[in-house]
Order: C-alpha cells, then structure tokens, then sequence
C-alpha cells in the first residue's frame, strides 16, 4: 500500500472513531429518557436545559418525564419530590413512575397501589404493566407477574421492550 493510501486508510478509521466517541442523545439511542441535573434544578424539555426548579413554568408532561430520568438514575427520593410538584397527580404516567420509585425504594406493596391505580387510568399502558409485573415478582407473586405479561402481549406482543423485560425479570428475578 501506498503512502497516500495508507494516510488515507488511517484518517478513515481515525474519524470513525472519533465519530463513535461523540455523545450521543438518549432519545437517538432508542430511549426514553431526560437528561438528570443538580439537585434543585429541573430539565427544561422545550429550553433544553436545566433550570431552577423553584419558579421554573414547567408542564407536569415534563415534570413526569425528568422525575422518571431521576428515578432510573437512582434518584428516588429527589423523583418523588418532583412528582409532588405536579398539579395533576392522577395520571397514569404520574402514577406508574410514583409506583416505580417507590418500589425502588423497597416500599412494593405501596408501589402496587400507585401501578393498580395507573392501570385503572389506562388498562392498555404497557409500561405500567411491565413494572406491576416486576413488583409481583419481587413480592414472588409469579401467577400476577405472568398476568401482566399476557397483558402486555395482547397490548404491543412479544417484540415489545415491555414484554422483554418482563420476560427477564421473570425468567432471572436477581435483575429486578
């Protein structure tokens, strides 16, 4: 190979490399998530940034979205006082993530009840069943577990995220 070629070669890979490397946005992932801030301040979806979250005009759409962020971060306290923050409490999007930071706080039977209320909200939210599914493993309910995954089959099938993990933590509960 020529000293060109070779340069050239190089630089190719050099730049897909570096590509690779870049940051690349959650949501581009496939991902539903928001980006996390410091304690006290809240991501602005519609700004794209974080600002204080005293004060901040921020619709509950959002507030749910970045509580749910810092519940995946492991933020549970911090996402439960964010979701006190929102003027409409008795959705199913608020209550599914209710339900799922406080199970991660290891109050289950609590989460169970915010999930069985977001069910009532909306019977066919896959998500919410997904994670009331994994509530009965944990409480080795796995007769309920198996409900919600037929559930949530019926609603999306079995290609779904929701189904997947379900199916995991049923098959390997260590997971969870």
């Amino acid at each position: 190979m020529t000293t060109t070629k070779l340069r050239a070669a190089a630089l190719i890979v050099g730049g897909s490399l570096a590509i690779a490397a870049l940051p690349v946005p959650a949501h581009a992932l496939g991902e539903d998530t928001t980006p996390t801030c410091p304690k006290g301040q809240i991501y602005d979806q519609k700004a794209q940034k974080c600002v204080q979250q005293q004060g901040a005009n921020i619709p509950d759409d959002n507030r749910a979205d970045y509580a749910y962020s810092l519940a995946k971060a492991g933020r549970y306290e911090e996402a439960l006082a964010v979701l006190d923050t929102v003027k409409d409490p008795n959705t199913a999007k608020v209550l599914n993530y209710r339900g799922y930071a406080t199970r991660k706080l290891g109050r289950t039977d609590e989460g169970i009840t915010y999930y069985l209320q977001s069910v009532k909200l909306d019977p066919n939210y896959a998500k919410v069943r997904e994670y009331l599914g994994e509530a009965y493993v944990i409480k080795g309910r796995f007769d309920l577990a198996r409900e919600q995954l037929q559930t949530i089959e019926k609603i999306c099938g079995t290609g779904c995220e929701e189904y997947r993990d379900l199916s995991e933590a049923l098959a390997d509960p260590s997971g969870i």
